[in-house]
């Protein structure tokens, strides 16, 4: 069942245009520019170009759609509202309302056929590039002979995202692992809210594509200033042609064509088109300027025929699939685990307590272990793989077969992002997204800043990404306050449904890894650089967050820290013993853990009727929500200094004697 452009969806695309005004309309807010010129766009790739089963949106033989630019989400919802997702004419109507599946920008997981929220510009692009990175890496792991497990990404971005800077982290990468499964179709209207975006943005886009390696295309406009279809779709055919390249179709448009007024202005941008501009706009269609929200019942179905074209794709590769399984059993078993998101049983390293190590190092051992027992888990770092830990030893690099470096695998383990943590982070986030592997990104834990967009979204969208932060605390030393982490645990913390980890040694932190792939959410894991004892092991304690490294019955003191202050605390714990004083030591891995333990649990930890201190070399902000108004908080509201590990945490408190000492002090 081909498609063929014809009558009936130019007149189904100008019914998609109204649908645009009218609902940003009703509602009095919006976008209705851009969905009213990209009508035609979308309209095309969901129909003819984009392997999909409305009737299924998580098949895994589908071709994945990333709408960038997510204000314009009426481009997208127009779309699963013909193709038979589960929109109807209603959603529509309630557009950007209370509990309505047509949320003011795309959300991953409310709305079937979203493949990944968007809004903060760049960032659908640039997890789009992830997607694309994943599509190859399943393809080697699965069977690399197979057409089965081939399939293509295609985004529709607008100049806001190309502006943004993670887009061009993004890209460039795109370009190196030369993705030629990954199409983007760039919206070039040269409008943003503050007008023509000539103001701010006058590169040749194209060339700077060219430049990252991708195949180009320009289409310009049609001399009415609409879309010219046959264009763009000979572009379309082009890029899916060129499997070595990521492909750019630079698209001239005109935002919210054809509205007599409003169209190539930027008040279209962002604001509802008034009642009067929208009957005119309806005339300049030759629709009825009285109708609201009309899209005639045969226009629907003959949209809607999409639908069966894709259930008939999708039987075929069902039927190929049985095929493939019958031959190749163990792949099939493989393939039938990961989509179930289920993991075998797993083994740890154990560390013996006669040797220091940084939790760092130790992390870098559980990862290549894990790597063993699970071959969907892959990932690297932002340049930092030996001071982060994160190679997979001879795990190949992930580079195309083209590539002259050393250990080139199109289908390797270990990620090169290069320096760009924030595009690590949601290329992170689209492997994560395709479905079938888990992935991870490390990078030292200042510079979680510059990824905390990629991070925001893995929370809220709730998905597993990894995130491996390391060089933790002013135990960086001498690198000094540029390189030490002080308010980040407080600021990552923040960030709701995101799980922040950050284990005392070497056996926590292979706990904390097995509890992070177990549990399946979003997680960062925080990580020494320095060596730190190994405590006494406790994998149950470390499930619920928090436990008692040192339990006592009936504590005058319970101290609760993370991370490397864990063995100050210990030590502080033993100058107090000695003086008489009870005191239990509290390790606390994972606090967001720890607060869904029942009130009986905490308590026991931390009892009213201790004096509860909290040890923790980063600001002081959330910690009485733990310790009290009569508690005390030993913590770092200043920046550090250069200057080696010990002298620094001499120098700012932290050390068994100097935390006793106020401890006795506050008693």
């Amino acid at each position: 069942m081909s498609f063929t452009w014809g009558n009936e969806d130019d007149l189904v695309v100008k019914y998609s245009r109204a649908l645009a005004a009218d609902a940003v309309q009703k509602v009095g807010n919006g976008h209705p520019g851009t969905a009213m010129s990209l009508a035609p766009v979308a309209y095309l790739i969901f129909q003819k170009h984009l392997v999909h089963d409305p009737k299924d949106p998580k098949w895994i033989g589908r071709d994945r759609f990333v709408l960038s630019c997510g204000h314009s989400s009426l481009t997208l919802y127009t779309q699963l509202f013909l193709s038979g997702y589960g929109l109807e004419m209603s959603d529509l109507e309630s557009f950007r309302t209370w509990n309505s599946l047509t949320p003011g920008h795309p959300e991953f997981g409310h709305t079937a056929g979203v493949e990944m929220t968007t809004g903060p510009l760049g960032a659908g692009i640039s997890t789009a590039v992830g997607m694309a990175m994943a599509a190859r890496f399943e393809k080697g792991l699965l069977d690399p002979s197979s057409e089965l497990f081939d399939h293509k990404v295609y985004v529709i971005c607008s100049d806001g995202d190309l502006q943004e800077g993670v887009s061009a982290e993004a890209s460039s990468l795109a370009g190196t692992q030369e993705l030629g499964n990954l199409i983007v179709i760039y919206d070039d209207n040269r409008i943003s809210i503050e007008g023509d975006t000539h103001v701010a943005f006058t590169e040749n886009v194209s060339a700077r594509y060219e430049a990252y390696g991708w195949h180009v295309e320009e289409v310009s406009a049609a001399s009415d200033g609409s879309v010219d279809i046959k264009a763009l779709d000979a572009a379309i055919e082009r890029a899916k042609q060129d499997t070595k390249r990521p492909s750019l179709i630079r698209l001239h448009t005109v935002i919210a064509w054809p509205a007599p007024k409003a169209q190539g202005t930027s008040k279209s941008h962002g604001s509802a088109l008034g009642d009067e501009e929208i009957a005119a706009t309806k005339v300049a269609l030759g629709l009825n300027p009285e109708e609201k929200f009309a899209m005639p019942a045969e226009l629907l179905a003959h949209a809607r025929k999409v639908a069966a074209r894709g259930s008939e794709v999708h039987a075929a590769w069902n039927s190929g699939l049985e095929k493939w399984k019958a031959a190749n059993p163990e792949k099939g078993q493989l393939l039938d685990r990961l989509i179930a998101g289920k993991l075998p049983a797993i083994t740890l390293p154990d560390f013996p307590s006669d040797k220091e190590i940084a939790t760092r190092a130790a992390s870098g051992k559980v990862i290549n272990a894990l790597a063993e027992q699970l071959p969907e888990l892959w990932g690297g770092s932002a340049d930092l793989a030996e001071s982060n830990n994160t190679t997979i030893e001879n795990g190949g690099s992930f580079l195309p077969a083209s590539s002259k470096m050393k250990n080139a695998n199109p289908y390797g383990r270990i990620i090169h992002f290069g320096i760009r943590e924030h595009a690590m982070g949601s290329i992170v986030n689209g492997i994560t997204l395709s479905g079938l592997t888990k992935a991870f990104g490390g990078t030292f834990l200042m510079f979680a800043d510059y990824m905390r967009a990629s991070v925001r979204l893995a929370a809220l969208m709730d998905i597993p990404s990894i995130f491996v932060w390391t060089h933790d605390s002013i135990g960086v030393g001498e690198d000094g306050p540029t390189h030490q982490p002080i308010e980040h645990f407080a600021a990552l913390r923040a960030i709701p449904n995101f799980n922040v980890i950050r284990p005392a040694d070497a056996n926590e932190t292979a706990a904390c890894w097995l509890e992070m792939l177990k549990r399946n959410k979003p997680s960062g894991i925080l990580l020494s650089r320095q060596n730190l004892p190994v405590l006494p092991a406790n994998a149950l304690g470390v499930s619920k967050g928090a436990y008692a490294v040192k339990p006592v019955a009936n504590p005058k003191v319970s101290i609760i820290a993370t991370g490397s202050e864990v063995s100050v605390a210990m030590k502080a714990a033993t100058q107090l013993e000695a003086d008489g004083i009870a005191t239990q030591v509290v390790s606390a891995p994972c606090l967001e853990w720890f607060s869904e333990q029942d009130a009986s649990y905490r308590e026991n930890l931390l009892p009213k009727s201790a004096l509860k201190v909290s040890i923790e070399a980063g600001v002081s902000q959330g910690w009485r929500e733990y310790v009290g108004d009569s508690g005390v908080v030993i913590s770092l509201d200043h920046f550090g200094a250069s200057a080696s590990a010990g002298k620094l945490f001499e120098e700012f408190g932290f050390t068994g004697e100097k935390v006793a000492n106020r401890i006795k002090a506050a008693l």
